[in-house]
């Protein structure tokens, strides 16, 4: 049992309230110097009660890490699901669309279906694969190298295909969503890559779960002015949705 004094068993109780907090916030309602919350903070950092960001901490960790798509693919299954099908409403009849790579596109992928002509591009092997079985969908999968821990492409050889395209919507997912850093994931030749369809694309669909919220991956993809909607699930809270829709971001959450 980890032993706490008063002011530090006070800094765990509003994080578990509000998920971050700011060092100059704790020493006001504490009244102390920011030395002593700074200590403090880094005491219950070595205890593995919260993360130090700067200026303040956090319940969990900012900082999404990369992982194979075999492991995500059965991590938040059920949200994942229901975020795919609050997506189908904006895939209509002779829309051209891009999938880009990710469980959550994926999972959309294996349930469209029922159309009468819709050209899919995508970076996804997975995606191609699964969307070749419908004879009303053209799918055109692009070249490039093979980032084996996703099984799709990135690269140059990618971003020059995907330019010589115009399509409607952009399903993208990603490793994170910050009001402050944009879309991240984490890696940066495919958040270069996901910056290209963002270009090519006239409304850009944000497929994350909520575990997404509040986190960086290491490549930038753009800031939130160009993201149209974020569809996430019913964990999001609601400080943050407030935040996505004062940014002016059509959030759906998916039940």
């Amino acid at each position: 049992m980890v032993r706490l004094n008063r002011r530090q068993q006070f800094i765990i109780d509003e994080l578990d309230e509000q998920n971050f907090i700011k060092v100059n916030d704790l020493c006001e309602k504490l009244n102390v110097s920011a030395v002593t919350i700074r200590k403090d903070l880094q005491h219950l950092e070595n205890k593995g009660l919260l993360y130090r960001t700067h200026g303040g901490a956090s319940k969990q960790s900012l900082y999404a890490f990369e992982r194979n798509i075999n492991e995500k693919e059965f991590v938040q299954v059920t949200q994942k699901q229901k975020i795919a099908k609050a997506a189908l409403q904006f895939i209509n009849d002779q829309d051209f669309i891009i999938l880009a790579s990710g469980t959550s596109v994926y999972y959309l992928a294996k349930i469209i279906s029922g159309y009468k002509k819709l050209t899919v591009v995508t970076s996804a092997l997975r995606i191609s694969m699964e969307l070749s079985r419908d004879p009303f969908i053209d799918v055109i999968q692009l070249g490039g190298n093979l980032r084996k821990s996703s099984i799709s492409v990135i690269g140059s050889l990618a971003e020059s295909e995907l330019k010589k395209f115009s399509c409607n919507k952009l399903f993208l997912g990603i490793d994170g969503i910050d009001l402050n850093f944009g879309l991240s994931t984490s890696n940066s030749t495919e958040a270069h890559l996901n910056e290209v369809m963002i270009e090519c694309s006239e409304k850009v669909i944000i497929l994350a779960d909520s575990t997404k919220i509040n986190k960086r991956g290491f490549g930038k993809i753009c800031d939130l002015d160009k993201v149209d909607v974020l569809i996430t699930d019913n964990e999001i809270s609601e400080k943050d949705l407030n935040a996505f829709e004062d940014y002016g971001i059509k959030v759906i959450v998916a039940k």
